[in-house]
């Protein structure tokens, strides 16, 4: 594998934390088919990105009864902690995906 793929796998969860799910989907469209490795990653950091933002909407809503503020806390710390390791596993040139993540893209 080539470093460039690495990188890419890398860029897709970094930028997943900073964009929410615009960065992971951009890259998922312009990374071709022939690079699986990166264009895996792009995928996962995709799906646990939308993951995340639904997680956000809900806690938005359920922010008048208190639980949402909770929410924002905990689903934040999630994001953080698991893009991290999603990059750490990109940059190691191993498969990771995300433990609490729905497969909208398969």
């Amino acid at each position: 594998m080539d470093s460039e793929q690495r990188t890419m796998g890398i860029l897709s969860h970094v930028l997943g934390l900073i964009t929410g799910f615009l960065g992971p989907l951009i890259l998922y469209l312009i990374i071709t088919e022939d690079k699986a490795f990166a264009r895996q990653h792009a995928k996962e950091a995709l799906n646990f990105q939308i993951t995340i933002a639904i997680a956000f909407f809900i806690s938005g809503i359920t922010v008048i009864i208190f639980i949402g503020i909770l929410g924002f806390i905990v689903f934040g710390l999630l994001d953080l902690i698991f893009s991290i390791m999603g990059a750490v596993a990109a940059s190691n040139e191993q498969e990771y995906r995300y433990p609490f993540s729905i497969r909208f893209i398969s």
